[in-house]
């Protein structure tokens, strides 16, 4: 499976040294060009090419730090599934810009099935959610309907891309 996973990067321009790259920097996005190219057996010059090149061509869009929930008291974490009043692409486009605008909403995606949406939130505690629900939630644009699930443990989170 990886042999094929392998081809069809490369197909895109992507090689062996490249795929190496994308794996340490997810892995570790604090390491330093210099230790990436010693670790992909490269020259620093070349190695920073490539990874700007990578950047360039979308394959990175960013690099940032993990933050810890707990220690900034965002140790709540719910999942809510959002339906909308109508399945126009006007009412979809009006709630998703309104949700852009939430900064405690972490994920929001479009999906199939019972609900329209799941937004994946981060709050202090469940009186800040519910402050959060009454306030801002059900005030978005075309929300017929809200079901909130509150993470008990968090098995996997941000779990690294496999390829």
């Amino acid at each position: 499976m990886a042999a094929k996973m392998e081809e069809s990067f490369m197909q895109e321009n992507l090689d062996r040294t490249d795929l190496k790259i994308l794996r340490l920097l997810q892995a570790d996005g604090r390491l330093g060009n210099a230790e990436i190219a010693k670790r992909v057996n490269t020259s620093a010059a070349t190695c920073h090419r490539r990874t700007q090149r990578l950047f360039a061509e979308g394959y990175l869009t960013g690099v940032r730090a993990l933050v810890a929930p707990q220690r900034v008291e965002k140790g709540t974490l719910a999942i809510v599934g959002v339906v909308l009043d109508r399945s126009t692409p006007e009412s979809f486009g009006a709630f998703e810009d309104a949700v852009k605008a939430l900064p405690v909403v972490l994920d929001c995606h479009v999906v199939a099935g019972d609900f329209d949406y799941f937004l994946k939130i981060r709050v202090r505690d469940l009186a800040d959610f519910n402050k959060l629900h009454a306030e801002k939630l059900l005030r978005l644009p075309g929300v017929r309907q809200t079901r909130t699930f509150f993470v008990m443990k968090e098995v996997i989170d941000n779990a690294p891309l496999d390829f």
